[in-house]
Formats: structure tokens, sequence, C-alpha cells
């Protein structure tokens, strides 16, 4: 059959008229021909494995099917040849069965060359010759089809069906061989891939419709990921070298031009595509993700030099950059990019973030129907919902914390007259974003202030931290006026909060720096917004920096301050001191602790003097189980501390020696960190006190302790302010005998000689820090994002099952256990008053007595509005989780065990004593 079709080709095929050689020959022969070259190849293939060195005969059977199939991909080669040599332009409906069976033929050939290792186990070495001659005569052929099917000419104008359809297999078919040469022969792939492109370009208005673009798309996109990866991989073998000029940097130098040209086809047909892309926009958004988390500054990046670096950058990202301004308008790309649903692993997660920030860039020159498009939300089907550009820089930021807590750097933004110099991730952000702000249009304000308001409401502080800086920008880039309605607008909401939490704690945050940005009218006009003389505008003027004010100004707000402060609580003092008022009584000596921290000296000495009294009066009142029992006393602990550290040199050292006593008595109990802290706050300031002999002997004891006991804290904030403190302390004292005495133990005494000698710093190499925080990262996202996508899996495909419900204790559960315990009180009540207790009993009430206070305080703690359970005054409030009836019979079986010579009642008394 072979030599049949070699001589109709060489001695018939001449004579042919072209316009009747599908009809005559091409849908006669060919058809025949694919058959027997495929009975070859499966006999080849099946054959391949009994072929070895001693068995003559099947080495002589293989090598004729070889030969034979070579011969007849010769004799293709003269047919495509023919038809080129005798037509200046084809239609391809005259010649359709050439194209398809050389395709075919070619395929098949280049796929058991592929396979070879494998198929014939060993023994290539004894068809090596003839498989490398079948390869070369199919890498002809396909060359020489090439050159035929670029002489194809379809009409635009002429609806030819068939011509079409058979272009677009063409086409699919030449793709399916790309993915077969990938890794056989580089230039032969990219020369494929570029007829590919071009025949695609030149037909495109007759076969847009039909291509099937998915396909082609993702083909190019792994293409080029594995020629990116190559490249990483040859990068990181010389990365050992300096030469430059091996045979490695060669490779290198070839697969990087690669790179480039893949990226510049993927260019050109998106571009001339576009709406036929829409399935295809989430491989172009994986695309770019994974490309970008193997490249520095990515922390699952390819360990490449620095000169490869800029090469890769300068030769490839280059090229690929335009991508992304060209799918900018496209709304698919859009949707998939912003989709609400995005969960992404850990190395695409920086990606993400890097591509947003481009986007940004691009949308800054851009009309404002594209920055609409990019920056509102929108629901795109009953399933997906896109979240603006804004919501979803942040949300992608937040996403990066191993990125910025290593940190990685980019780089920077060149400067007039200014090297360029590399800048954190978070700095490279904040700059793009502000630079977005600035040329945000106006009506997308309402979008920008409800993305930077609800970041900066975030329970992530450093996006938190990102929103304020970025708010902080529109307040100095707008106008007096944008700015001093964006701080009302801050004041109102903090004033409307419930109570303490970390949105209120970010709020405050933000309006004492957009204050700083306010022109000194409107600072005059807030002020008279909000007057700091009357006292629930104190809850503002607790968080605003008196600095902010011009000197006029600042010293007239502290003393308005300053007196509605004391005036409060002077009056406070004097009435039944209720637990109701103790959030407003914290609002207050914040409000004063503010003057003292930013306007100290504008403070006159009878305001000085006014602030300390308080101070002293409410000191005094404090004790060591009104601060363990309750969380609000705890909070005015933390706020008289700091108050009379300020005045520690003008304090009665007899209040001194009171508060350090009280601090020694409730370290033994483990009070809160944030009570602690405040401990330090007050102890660095006791450096600049002189203690008077008289009464030296009851305070450097207890101060030592104390110090002791905190520089002792496992607790690494604790530790390092502790350490700070004690600095402060011992660097000001005259007292440096007490130094010594506060380091209690060696390893104390080792953690401040290290801390003063800044030494004892754990020794980390950068890998070690970097695979550190990959795996920190892994820890806190991928458990999140897998149960996510769980969930959304689940949600698919059936309604979410219900949660089992924790069955929490019913009222009438309690009120039964209760009056059980009532009724059992009453009974030994009753067994009092017939004879005398035994020995054991009064142990025994002692220590039902601590277990109610235990829920007392357990009960008490669990509560967030302490004002509205306890209405009653202070004084006489008990705080019982009994009511005075239930509490009754308790009360008088302890009065009983005590009167009969047991320890006084005063020693199991609930009260609270100021």
């Amino acid at each position: 059959m072979c030599k049949i079709l070699k001589i109709i080709v060489e001695m018939f095929l001449p004579h042919m008229n072209h316009l009747t050689l599908e009809q005559t020959f091409f849908s006669q022969v060919l058809p025949k021909t694919v058959r027997l070259f495929d009975d070859m190849m499966y006999e080849l293939t099946s054959q391949a494995r009994e072929l070895s060195s001693q068995n003559l005969e099947i080495q002589s059977t293989l090598r004729n099917i070889l030969q034979t199939m070579v011969q007849l991909l010769g004799a293709l080669t003269g047919c495509v040849q023919h038809v080129c040599a005798t037509q200046e332009s084809v239609i391809l409906e005259n010649i359709h069965s050439l194209p398809s069976s050389v395709l075919h033929v070619i395929k098949s050939t280049f796929v058991h060359c592929k396979n070879s290792e494998s198929v014939y186990s060993g023994r290539l070495h004894l068809v090596a010759d003839l498989l490398q001659a079948l390869f070369k005569e199919a890498y002809s052929l396909q060359k020489q089809l090439m050159e035929l099917l670029d002489m194809v000419c379809m009409n635009p104008l002429i609806d030819e069906h068939d011509d079409i359809l058979n272009m677009v297999v063409v086409i699919h078919s030449l793709l399916d061989i790309c993915s077969v040469i990938s890794s056989m022969d580089h230039a032969f792939h990219a020369n494929t891939w570029k007829f590919i492109i071009k025949q695609s370009l030149k037909h495109q208005s007759v076969i847009k419709s039909q291509l099937k673009h998915k396909d082609i798309i993702t083909s190019l996109c792994e293409d080029i990921l594995f020629s990116f990866h190559s490249c990483l991989q040859l990068a990181e073998q010389m990365i050992q070298s300096d030469a430059q000029d091996n045979a490695d940097y060669r490779l290198f130098q070839k697969t990087l031009k690669l790179c480039r040209f893949f990226a510049n086809s993927l260019l050109h047909y998106t571009k001339e595509f576009l709406p036929f892309l829409s399935d295809s926009c989430c491989t172009l958004h994986q695309l770019y993700l994974q490309i970008y988390s193997k490249f520095p500054p990515s922390l699952y990046a390819a360990g490449i030099s620095k000169a490869q670096q800029e090469e890769i950058a300068s030769t490839f990202l280059v090229t690929l950059s335009p991508l992304i301004s060209q799918l900018l308008t496209f709304q698919p790309f859009v949707d998939v990019v912003l989709d609400s649903k995005l969960e992404l692993p850990c190395e695409l997660q920086l990606p993400q973030c890097l591509l947003l920030v481009v986007i940004m860039d691009e949308l800054s020159s851009r009309p404002e129907d594209v920055q609409a498009l990019w920056c509102t939300e929108s629901q795109v089907s009953e399933a997906t919902a896109r979240v603006s550009l804004l919501k979803a820089i942040f949300s992608s930021f937040e996403q990066c914390s191993g990125e910025l807590s290593l940190p990685v750097h980019l780089q920077g933004v060149k400067s007039k007259g200014q090297a360029e110099v590399a800048v954190t991730l978070y700095q490279h952000v904040c700059i793009h974003l502000c630079t977005f702000i600035a040329s945000l249009h106006p009506s997308l304000f309402p979008e920008l202030d409800t993305a930077l308001l609800n970041a900066v409401l975030s329970a992530n502080m450093i996006t938190s931290l990102l929103a304020m800086d970025a708010w902080c920008f529109l307040a100095r880039y707008g106008t007096a006026e944008l700015c001093a309605h964006h701080v009302t607008i801050m004041a109102h909401l903090i004033k409307s909060c419930p109570g303490e939490c970390y949105q209120l704690t970010n709020l405050s945050i933000l309006l004492r720096r957009l204050f700083f940005f306010m022109a000194p009218r409107q600072q005059v006009e807030f002020i008279q917004k909000f007057p700091p003389k009357e006292t629930e505008n104190l809850l503002l003027w607790q968080y605003i920096s008196f600095q902010a004010l011009p000197a006029e100004l600042r010293k007239q707000t502290a003393l308005e301050v300053t007196r509605a402060g004391t005036a409060w609580c002077m009056k406070w003092l004097g009435s039944n001191r209720t637990l109701e008022e103790l959030e407003s009584l914290n609002t207050v000596l914040s409000a004063l602790l503010a003057v003292c921290n930013s306007s100290g000296e504008a403070l006159d000495l009878g305001q000085q003097t006014a602030i300390k009294e308080v101070g002293s009066q409410l000191s005094i009142l404090l004790n060591v189980k009104l601060v363990i029992g309750q969380p609000y006393v705890q909070q005015t602990l933390s706020l008289l501390l700091p108050l009379l550290g300020f005045f520690i040199q003008t304090l009665d050292p007899q209040l001194v020696s009171q508060v350090i006593t009280l601090q020694t008595s409730l370290l033994k109990l483990e009070p809160p960190d944030h009570v602690r802290l405040a401990f330090l706050d007050f102890l660095s300031s006791l450096g600049k006190l002189f203690i008077p002999q008289t009464i030296q002997d009851r305070i450097l004891p207890s101060l030592s302790s104390v110090f002791a006991s905190l520089l002792a804290d496992r607790n690494w904030l604790l530790e390092q302010h502790s350490l700070e403190a004690f600095t402060q302390f011992a660097e000001g004292t005259t007292h440096e005998e007490i130094v010594p005495q506060c380091l209690s133990s060696e390893e104390t005494k080792k953690k401040v000689v290290s801390f003063l000698e800044k030494t004892g710093f754990v020794d980390e190499t950068t890998a070690a820090r970097l695979e550190r925080i990959k795996q920190e990262k892994g820890t806190f996202w991928e458990p999140f994002a897998k149960v996510t996508q769980e969930e959304t899996k689940m949600s698919s495909l059936q309604p979410c099952v219900k949660r089992a419900r924790h069955e929490l204790p019913s009222e009438d559960e309690y009120r039964s256990t209760l009056q059980a315990a009532t009724e059992a009180l009453e009974a030994i009540e009753l067994l009092l008053q017939k004879s005398p207790p035994p020995d054991w009993l009064l142990m025994e009430m002692e220590t039902l007595q601590e277990r109610i206070d235990k829920l007392k305080r357990q009960n008490c703690s669990g509560r967030k509005q302490l004002s509205s359970t306890f209405p009653q005054p202070l004084a006489l409030h008990r705080n019982w989780p009994l009511s005075d009836a239930q509490a009754l019979p308790l009360r008088r079986a302890v009065n009983l065990c005590t009167a009969q010579g047991s320890p006084p009642a005063s020693q199991v008394s609930s009260h609270f004593h100021w």
C-alpha cells in the first residue's frame, strides 16, 4: 500500500486536475492510508516489548514497520508539496481530507516518539535511528502542511459552513499536537503556536464563534506556566555558579525568550477575541496568581539570584503586564477577581493582593464608568456576588499576615532627586491605595466611605491601621470642610457605641488622628458642637490629643475639661457612689488623664491640685476585694495609677505606700493583664520620687516585691513592659539599694542584663524565619479556608444541617437547685439551735462561704452592663447570686457559728467597702 501510494504521488498526481483532487484521490486514498498507519502503529506498540538484541525476527519486523512508516510520511509530504506547487491559493473544501489525515498521522507519530522510552522498555537503542528518522519526517510533513494551510483563503462574505468547521478542526488538531511536542522541541513547539495564532487571526471574522477559545487559552496558559517554571529551575541551578556563559545560562535565556513569546501570543489572542473569553477569565486570573506566587517577594518564591530576578522581570513579566489592562473593562474578569466567595490557598494570597494593587493603578487613569465597574458591588447571579475593589483590597491585604510580619519588600516609588528604595508590603499597598483615592471619581465617594469605615471597624489590627492611614490621607488631600465632616461623623459614632469594644478603640484612634488635620476654625466649631464643659462630651475628649489645638485654645479647652471632670468626681465622692455610675467615672478619669498626658504644661497649679486631690480620694477608697471582684473597678484603678504617676513628686508618701501595698496584695491574686500593665505605669514614675526615711521600711520591701513579681511574669508583653519600667525606675531612683533587691533570681538578672545590653535574641537565619512564617500562615489560614470551602460545597448540594444547640440550664432549674440549698441551710440552722456545733462545722461553713464568693465573682464578670445589674448604692450592695430572702438562712447559720466561739463574722462578710 505504501509503495502504491508513493507511485501514485510521484507518477499520477502531477497530472490530475487540482479542482477534482478531493473527489478523485484524497477522499478515496487518504482514509485507507490513515487506517494502514494506525494498524502499523498498533502492531509496533504491541510487539515493542518483545524487542531484544537476541530476537532478530522481532527486531527486523519492527524496523521494517518503522521504515514503512517513514516512507508513508514521505508520500504524504509529496501530496502536500504537490498542492502547494500547483495552487497560489487554496480552498479548503477542495482538499479537506488532506489536512485532517495528515494531522492525525503527525500526532500519532509524535505521541509514539514521546512515549518511546516506556514503549521500548530500555531497548530503544535498537530502533533509535529509525525513530529519529520518523520524527524528522513528521516534522517536515507538519512544516509543509502549515505552508499549505497558510495558502487557504476563506471569503468572509460567503457562509461556507463546511469550510469553517474544517478550519476549526485543523486549528484544534494543531493545538493537540502542541500539547504533545511541548517538551520535545521548544522551537518547533513555538512555531506551531505561532501558526495557530496566525490562522486564528487570519480567519477571525468567519471562525471566531466556532473556535473553542477556552481550550486555546487554557493550553497557552499551561505552556506559559511550564516554561516559566523551567526558567526558575534553571535559575536555581545557576545560583551556585558565577559564570554567565555556561550551558545552563544559555538554556535559561532560550527558555525565557520562549516565555516572552507565549506571553506575547496570549496578549495578541486575548486582545482579538476578548468578547469570547468569558469562560476563560478564571484561567487568566489563575495564570497571573501562579506566576507571581513563584516569584519574589512571595514567601513561596524560588531561590534565584537578584540578576536572574531582574532578567525575568524585564523580559517576561513586563511583556505579560499589559494583560490586566486588556481585561480591565471586561466584566466577566471583574466578576472572577472580585468574587465574594473567592478562597485562595496561602501561596496565592499575596499575588491576589498585588493584582488588586495593579488594577487600582490602572483605574487611576480610566473614566468614571470603568472605575464604577470595579468599585460597586453587584449580584452576578443567585449563587455569586461581586464585592467592590476597595473592600477586596482590604480583605486580601488582611490575608497577607506572613508577608506583613516578615516583612517582604517590593520595588519602591521613584521620587525626584532621590534614589529608589525598597518598601514593605504595607507601604506599597498604602501608597497605591492613596494614589487611587486621589484619582477616584466623586460619584464613587460613598463606596469609598463605606469601604474605609468597614475596614476601620475590622477586628484585624493591621487592616484597621491601613484604613486609618488612607483616611488620614483623604483628610489631608481633601478640603478642610471634608475633614471636619469626617471628624463629626467619628464623634457621633463614638457617642453611639454601646460600650467597650474593639470597634470603639479603632474609632477613637481615628478621631485622635483626624483631629490633628482640622483647621483651627473647624476645631473651634467642633468645640462649640461638643463643648467639653458638658460632662456627656468628656466621652469624646478622652480620646483627643490637646496637642492638636493652638496654644490658647488648648489652654482654654484643658481648663474646661479639668473643671468639668473634677467637679463630677467630687460630686460622685459626696454621693452614694453607685456601680451604675462607675462607667461615667472611668470616662471622666480618662478625660483628665488625656489632659495631663497631652496638655500638662497648660494646667495651672490650681488645676493640677484639683486633679491630684480627686485621684488621691478615689485611691483611698480602693481595696483588694473590690478590685478583684469588679471589672469596672479594675478599669478605675488602671486609670488612677498613671494619673497619680503624673503627680508622683507631690503625692503624699502615705498614699504612695498605700498604693504599693494594694499592688502587692493584688499580684498575689493574679489580676488581669491590663491591671498589671497599669502597675508598671505607676512603678516607672517612682524613679522620680524621694521616699522619706520614716516610711522607707514600709515602701521599699513592697516595691521590690512588686517589681520582682512582674519581672518574672511569662507573658511576653508584660515581660517587655516590666523590663522597660524597671530600667526607667533604676535609672532615675536615688534609692539605689532597692535595685538589686528587685532581681530576685538569677533568671531575672540575666533577663535584665540581656535587655540592657540588647543581647539574648534568638539567632534565626533568614531561611529559618521564612519557613517558620510560612508554617504559621498555613496554621492560621488553611483550617479556615478548608472549612469555608467545605461549607460552600455543602451549601451547593443541600440545605445546611442545623447545628446541635448547646442546651443551657433553664431558670426553673436554677430556682429548684437554689431552693434545695436554702432548705439544707435552714435544716442546719435548726440543728444549731438544738445543740452546740461539732468542731469541723465552722471550717465547712467557711468553705461553703468561699464557694459562694467565687460564684459571686463569676456572676459579676459574666455581665456586660454592670451598671444596670447593680443599681443599689455600692457601699450597701452584697452582689450575691442569691436574693436576700434566700441568703438569710446561710447568714444566720454563720452568725450562730461565730456566736459560739468562732471567728468574727467579718471574715465571711460579703460586703464591699470603699
